[in-house]
C-alpha cells in the first residue's frame, strides 16, 4: 500500500503525550518529527507497534505505562538543598542540571521546586511513575529514498508545516 506504515517507509507525525487521570497534556512536539519505520524507529517499542499498517491522516491513543520505560521513580534521586548553596544559574523552575556519579556517569536533574530558603532537584524522569496516552496524528508517509535509508533517516527534510502558523497542515 502507498501510504500505509510499514519498514522502510519515511513517517512524518506529531504527537502529545497526555496524563491518563487528568487528561492534561505532559508533552507536546512544537514541530513534525519524521523517521525511517523499522531503521530508525524514535519511539517506544509499543508505539512503534501501534503505528504498524496506519495511513496519513489517522489519530491514535497508545497507553503507556511510563515505569516501563523509565523505571519506577526513585526517591533517592530528589535532593533539597539551601538555596544559596546553588550558583545563580541554576535557581529557576525546570532548568535542567547535569551532574556526574562517582563514576563519571552524566545523569540529567530538574529544578521542580524553590522557595526563599531552599531548591529541590529530581533525576527521574519527569514521566516516571506515570500512566499516559501517546496521541499521535500521522501526517505523511511515502517510500523512503535510498540516501535517507542510508543515513538512516530524512536528509535536509522541511517539515510540512504551515509557516506563518507553524502548525502541520
Amino acid at each position: 500500500m502507498g501510504n500505509t506504515i510499514e519498514d522502510g517507509k519515511y513517517v512524518e507525525l506529531t504527537y502529545e503525550v497526555l496524563d491518563q487521570k487528568s487528561g492534561e497534556t505532559l508533552v507536546g512536539v512544537e514541530f513534525p518529527i519524521s523517521y525511517i519505520h523499522g531503521a530508525t524507529d524514535i519511539l517506544a517499542p509499543s508505539v512503534i507497534e501501534q503505528l504498524n499498517g496506519r495511513a496519513t491522516g489517522e489519530v491514535i491513543e497508545v497507553p503507556i505505562d511510563c515505569d516501563q520505560l523509565y523505571g519506577p521513580r526513585d526517591e533517592g534521586l530528589v535532593f533539597t538543598d539551601i538555596i544559596g548553596n546553588v550558583p545563580e544559574a541554576y535557581r529557576k523552575i525546570g532548568t535542567t542540571i547535569t551532574m556526574e556519579n562517582e563514576k563519571g556517569e552524566p545523569r540529567n536533574f530538574i529544578v521542580t521546586r524553590m522557595d526563599e530558603k531552599t531548591l529541590t532537584v529530581d533525576g527521574n524522569n519527569p514521566l516516571s511513575g506515570r500512566h499516559v496516552i501517546f496521541k499521535l496524528k500521522v501526517l505523511g508517509v511515502r517510500e523512503a529514498t535510498e540516501e535517507e535509508l542510508e543515513a538512516g533517516g530524512a536528509i535536509g527534510a522541511i517539515p510540512n508545516v504551515d509557516p506563518e502558523r507553524m502548525v502541520p497542515i
